[in-house]
């Protein structure tokens, strides 16, 4: 590898072709198991939590690092990425190694892996709309300008369909009415045959025995699962249309 070359805050990573040797190519892979396959998976070709590098604009644009570079270094706090210590001999092997997955993907057969955000803005928005205000019934829980403002800037294509339809981390709320008449109302902290307990709005965890309390809970998760089995596929898409204008 040739020297960097320094522009102003920029830093220029150069490679010669005898640089990207399979040796090369390799190490890249080693650290990319280590520290990216996580979230990209394993072949670069997108995980749980990260997108298709191999389908990636950026990789697309980037010349021996100088996109790549930043990213890994700099990290995006925005998106959940952090950011990596590497030296500039890994970092190169990095790049070579992206670069040759991307180049596999291309000449593979059998059409594309990933899901790209234009294919989930095949609905219409009109009855997408609708439906969130109407059959759906979504605005009786969530608000496009309260909950969901801005949620398509926060969750992109597939992640967004993925929180829509299978909701993760969404707080259930219990009511507890004791044999006294008093109710405490909190969030669900603990549930099962026998025990309930909340946490109430000073922060305390409260529980007790299911069968000396009357309660009820209410889990928004459950509602989503509910509308698995009455979604029309049309409904999913015209949501989905939907939803990506909450900007």
């Amino acid at each position: 590898m040739k020297p960097l070359l320094q522009f102003g805050p920029t830093i220029l990573l150069v490679f010669s072709c005898a640089a990207q040797t399979p040796d090369v190519i390799a190490q890249g892979q080693s650290r990319f198991l280590q520290d990216c396959a996580f979230c990209h998976g394993r072949d670069a070709g997108g995980g749980e939590t990260g997108p298709d590098l191999t389908r990636s604009k950026l990789v697309a644009d980037d010349v021996n690092g100088d996109k790549i570079g930043p990213v890994v270094r700099n990290g995006r706090p925005d998106k959940g990425m952090p950011r990596f210590t590497v030296s500039d001999s890994e970092l190169a092997s990095l790049v070579a190694f992206i670069h040759d997955r991307k180049k596999k993907a291309e000449t593979r057969k059998g059409g594309r892996r990933g899901v790209d955000v234009a294919d989930l803005q095949t609905g219409n928005v009109q009855a997408g709309l609708k439906y969130f205000n109407g059959a759906g019934g979504c605005s009786s829980c969530h608000s496009p300008t309260g909950d969901l403002a801005g949620v398509a800037k926060r969750y992109e294509g597939l992640k967004l369909e993925q929180r829509l339809l299978y909701p993760r981390g969404a707080k259930a709320k219990a009511s507890v009415t004791l044999a006294s008449g008093e109710t405490i109302t909190g969030e669900l902290a603990y549930q099962d045959e026998f025990t309930i307990a909340v946490r109430d709005s000073s922060g305390r965890y409260r529980s007790w025995p299911v069968s000396a309390i009357k309660f009820t809970v209410d889990n928004p998760a459950e509602a989503h699962a509910r509308l698995l089995e009455k979604y029309t596929d049309d409904d999913i898409h015209n949501l989905m249309a939907y939803l990506q204008t909450l900007r």
